[in-house]
């Protein structure tokens, strides 16, 4: 994995995927700075406090990070439970809104890494929406389109998921044709973290019960980080624009 001497950013890095990323791509030797709301419990090589459901926090927190990065890992998220409004800013307004800033720091060869889930599968059905919040530049336009187009609380964090997915293949093309950086996403399934429970309540009991025959089991966060790793790896050169599922078989199991 080809990420020794690189400088990679890595939100959500104090629990979770985002620490086993951090971890692992430190294991080969790049440098990780860390991004979370909480403190960090684990060793990094630099560490930035930021709420990114602000821009004005997502602004200072980027105005401490390095004049150049190679690499941008958005694993931070919250869960469905929360208020649909923070959903929205943190899982996908705040996310685009720092690819957007750190693309600028990015030397040809970088790349963006965006964290979505198996639960934004089905994008598609709702695809015209998704491009039309897409098209919409800058974090407050972005919540002024969302106040006239309200997402309800159920089921906010799939139309969030599924946002970023259209969102990041949208604008992947742009940023590896005109500045060499290629933007991906990675889908996990159902995996042991923190908030796990919460996804459980998020979905329901019975929708939970429903899908169980889909995976032997959930996954465990060291699963999904070195899909997450490899996409930020110059072995990955090639490669801009996916939604790689990491997800035990799930979405192979809804065709």
């Amino acid at each position: 994995m080809k990420v020794q001497g690189k400088t990679i950013v890595v939100t959500g890095a104090s629990s979770g995927i985002g620490a086993d990323t951090a971890r692992l791509l430190r294991s080969h030797g790049a440098k990780v700075i860390g991004m979370d709301r909480n403190d960090p419990l684990l060793t990094l090589d630099g560490f930035v406090k930021a709420d990114l459901s602000q821009q004005s926090a997502i602004d200072a927190a980027v105005r401490q990070l390095p004049a150049q990065i190679d690499g941008l890992c958005t694993v931070a998220g919250v869960p469905g439970t929360s208020p649909a409004d923070l959903v929205g800013r943190v899982n996908y307004l705040g996310t685009r809104h720092l690819c957007e800033l750190l693309v600028e720091r990015m030397p040809q060869g970088g790349s963006i890494v965006n964290v979505s889930s198996i639960l934004g599968y089905f994008y598609r059905d709702r695809l015209d929406t998704h491009k039309s919040l897409a098209a919409v530049q800058g974090f407050e336009a972005g919540l002024a389109w969302l106040a006239r187009n309200p997402v309800p609380q159920k089921g906010c964090y799939e139309y969030f998921k599924e946002a970023l997915i259209v969102w990041s293949t949208l604008r992947s093309s742009e940023f590896f044709m005109k500045r060499g950086v290629r933007m991906n996403c990675v889908a996990p399934g159902p995996v042991f973290t923190p908030i796990l429970g919460e996804f459980v309540a998020q979905l329901g009991e019975e929708r939970v019960a429903a899908d169980a025959h889909r995976i032997t089991r959930p996954g465990l966060a060291d699963e999904i980080a070195p899909a997450i790793a490899f996409l930020c790896s110059d072995d990955a050169r090639w490669i801009s624009g996916v939604n790689l599922a990491a997800d035990g078989g799930f979405a192979a199991t809804y065709l």
